[in-house]
Order: structure tokens, then sequence, then C-alpha cells
């Protein structure tokens, strides 16, 4: 059986944009927090 471990090179081409972010709740409250820190961005 084959363990499924993401390898670093998968972890860092996770997508970082600000669209990608608002698509999960996760996303948005990050994106909230950036606002809140540094006004619309």
């Amino acid at each position: 059986m084959k363990l499924k471990i993401r390898n670093s090179k998968a972890k860092k081409g996770k997508k970082t944009g600000f669209r990608t972010r608002q698509k999960t709740a996760g996303g948005r409250k990050v994106n909230k927090r950036q606002r809140a820190r540094h006004g619309s961005f």
C-alpha cells in the first residue's frame, strides 16, 4: 500500500492568489485579516 505523503514541492505548489483564497472559508478569513491590517489590497 502506497502512503500518500505530499512532498515539499507539492506543498510549495499551492496557489496563493487572492481569488484562490476566496474559494474556501479559511481563505476568506485570511483575506479579511489582510484587509483589516493593510486596508484593501
